[in-house]
């Protein structure tokens, strides 16, 4: 297990692909950062608009608006570590090295489990820069408004930390997910249009009905949210609450756990010669 643990976190770093996307999120997450810090406070109104037919919602409040802004990168930007942990299963299968991975090391489970354990350190990487790249900005704009930053707050540093528990786990899951599905074109499309449109417009649809409302807050993205205590979606209005810190992680997690289950059980029992 030590050897394909080793194998697996090699063939992650020493690829140019990974360090192109940490540069990509550190920026999108600087400029969402910056944007939605200067928008909360200039005009929260425009992005408190409650979930359709319930009405606007009060605007956050000056703590819950900065945890909204330092934990934006998992309500956003949590994409990037999810295609960098489905890129270490699919590039195998596009580029035809996945048969010389199972000749080094034929028992496929104790693969794709090294794989998934050293995206952890890929991930956390992801985590810190992204909720740095975030924090930075946030606070930078807030501050240039003469707003408390909030940086010495307990409550919102706690969120900062748990977002970058929150983007590590993300990439586990991608991995999970890439195993399942291997095809490197369509598990990126799927990846972006599930993170940037179908869920988020699930969890408003899913707001409007009662009955249903408990459901939005076991999707993927909202657990996610709900490791770090706050959320964009939920802090403007837009979606309904989210679960306790600890049911997020382990949500996230069985996402993960069963992403793999399936991948285990689908494509790493074909032949693959």
């Amino acid at each position: 297990m030590r050897a394909a643990l080793v194998t697996e976190y090699r063939k992650l770093v020493t690829t140019r692909l990974w360090w192109v996307l940490l540069v990509a999120m550190a920026a999108y997450m600087v400029f969402l950062g910056g944007i939605l810090a200067f928008v909360l406070v200039q005009d929260p109104a425009s992005v408190t608009g409650g979930i359709p037919g319930t009405g606007a919602s009060a605007p956050p409040s000056a703590e819950e608006a900065a945890r909204s802004v330092y934990t934006v990168a998992t309500s956003l930007g949590y994409v990037f570590p999810v295609v960098v942990g489905a890129l270490a299963m699919t590039s195998e299968f596009r580029h035809q090295t996945i048969t010389p991975t199972f000749l080094a090391e034929p028992r496929r489970t104790v693969v794709l489990a090294a794989k998934m354990l050293s995206s952890v350190a890929v991930g956390l990487l992801f985590g810190v820069v992204g909720t740095a790249a975030t924090v930075g900005a946030g606070a930078t704009v807030l501050a240039a408004l003469g707003e408390s930053t909030y940086l010495s707050d307990p409550v919102v540093l706690r969120s900062a930390g748990l977002s970058v528990l929150a983007l590590t786990v993300w990439t586990v899951v991608g991995v999970g997910f890439g195993a399942w599905l291997t095809n490197q074109v369509a598990v990126i499309v799927v990846i972006l249009a599930f993170t940037q449109f179908v869920e988020p417009i699930l969890r408003i649809v899913l707001a409007q009905f009662d009955a249903l409302t408990g459901v939005a807050k076991f999707l993927p993205g909202a657990a996610g949210e709900a490791i770090t205590g706050s959320s964009f979606y939920a802090d403007t209005g837009m979606a309904p609450g989210l679960l306790p810190s600890w049911a997020g992680l382990l949500v996230l997690l069985g996402y993960a756990v069963v992403f793999a289950l399936l991948g285990r059980l689908t494509t790493l029992r074909r032949d693959v010669t």
